[in-house]
């Protein structure tokens, strides 16, 4: 474990220092703690790259870095992964300590802010080092804060709606047309699977408090969650919609009645469709081969409700991340050299497979998709079918973004519940992000 007293400069002065104190610094760790690169005992170069993930993700990237590695024999990769929670803090720590991993997995929700701290690299100034033509607009609107670029996305992914067939079958309702069907429609198919299943099983589970569900269902309302500027957009009519909607479905039946839920994890194999007591849920689209496999492979997999007959679209494509090369790396061709092969390499993109999402080169994609499971062919078809349409572009959260995720989690329950109604619940969130977020 990593002694208090060998720290110098302190955490406090290293905050000061770097002006990343709204990036949550906090001490790094011992075991996987991020380290450092620079020049290898070899005499060529090292970079230094990291990641959250588990150990499968670290054994299908060390694949895919180990061809890069053998392609080009001067350059050596130091890799570093971290569970999700600490990597915010620890990433902070890097930066603030004047350390920076070379090419790093870069959160969405702290983009904006080392973006604006001009820590990352613009690609913009490297033309055509890393080459984006096989990349969707939708992809490369996820990379930019202004007219800068700084990453591209690590995989793609969105949200959608999971019915399971098995269920709808044995209880003789037909599934939704996913490609037009309405919040209501949803609310009708919600309600007879209760009705015919006598309550045995629920007909959909939505988690109200879940941003990515929210920002669709604002947008097709036709307002924006979060502004280009980093404001709040979301009105109190339309908050207070979203809450009442569930509210009337679980009146209805169709939505599982008050304390349903528990907190026993977020896994699919821990899921409610997975254990057969709701029909419908929102997944990220990224995960379907799992919980697939848990749900006896007999997911439909649809789009969100509303994105017909709505004032606009909703639906946006999304990353879990973007990888990012820091702007103080030593080694910026190197690294420039190395996201070019992670994003463009066919025998990279099949060795990485789909565990950060579809591959953001749709010529990638297009490339490994005879060899992934079914679940995850029907992931990238869905993904890339998205890509072609005109979608909704959604802007780096801004900082504050997070307080208002705490909102949504913390008000959600007090409506289903009953001690706040949707209206108030609409206000408790406005008067959060009012405080969270710039004016």
């Amino acid at each position: 474990m990593m002694d208090r007293a060998h720290i110098a400069p302190s955490r406090r002065e290293l905050m000061k220092m770097t002006g990343l104190s709204g990036l949550g610094l906090a001490l790094a760790a011992c075991g996987r703690g991020f380290g450092g690169g620079g020049e290898s005992s070899g005499g060529g170069i090292e970079l230094n790259m990291v990641w959250w993930g588990d150990a499968d993700r670290a054994a299908k990237t060390q694949a895919a870095l180990d061809l890069f590695m053998k392609q080009n024999p001067t350059i050596k990769i130091k890799t570093e992964y971290q569970d999700s929670g600490p990597y915010k803090d620890k990433l902070a720590t890097r930066f603030a300590g004047g350390n920076p991993p070379d090419l790093m997995m870069m959160r969405m929700d702290s983009l904006r802010e080392y973006a604006d701290r001009k820590a990352l690299l613009n690609l913009n100034d490297h033309a055509g080092a890393v080459d984006m033509a096989s990349l969707s607009q939708a992809a490369k609107d996820l990379t930019k804060v202004g007219d800068a670029t700084y990453g591209i996305p690590s995989g793609l992914n969105t949200i959608g709606f999971v019915v399971n067939k098995a269920i709808t079958d044995q209880y003789g309702v037909a599934i939704p047309d996913g490609n037009a069907w309405t919040w209501e429609d949803l609310a009708t198919f919600a309600k007879e699977i209760s009705d015919k299943s006598g309550k045995k099983v629920y007909g959909t589970l939505v988690d109200p408090a879940t941003m990515a569900n929210v920002i669709v269902y604002v947008a097709q309302q036709g307002e924006d969650f979060f502004t280009a500027d980093g404001r709040f957009g979301a009105g109190e009519a339309t908050l207070t919609k979203w809450f009442q909607m569930f509210e009337d479905m679980r009146k209805e039946g169709g939505f599982p009645p008050a304390g349903f839920v528990e907190t026993v994890g977020s896994s699919p194999e821990q899921s409610y469709i997975a254990k057969g007591s709701v029909a419908s849920q929102i997944i990220p689209t990224n995960n379907f081969l799992r919980y697939n496999q848990v749900s006896g492979g007999n997911l439909q997999l649809l789009r969100i409700p509303g994105e017909v007959g709505g004032k606009r679209r909703g639906m946006n494509i999304g990353t879990p991340a973007l990888w990012s090369i820091a702007a103080a790396s030593k080694h910026p061709q190197e690294a420039l050299e190395l996201l070019n092969f992670l994003i463009n390499d066919v025998e990279a993109g099949k060795a990485l497979k789909t565990t950060r999402g579809v591959p953001a080169s749709s010529a990638v994609a297009d490339a490994i998709k005879p060899s992934l499971d079914k679940e995850d062919q029907v992931a990238t078809d869905y993904l890339i079918g998205l890509q072609k349409e005109k979608l909704l572009v959604v802007p780096p959260y801004p900082k504050g973004a997070s307080a208002i995720q705490d909102a949504l989690t913390a008000v959600a329950p007090e409506v289903e519940h009953g001690r706040v109604t949707p209206v108030e619940a609409a206000k408790k969130i406005i008067a959060e992000a009012a405080k969270a977020l710039p004016q």
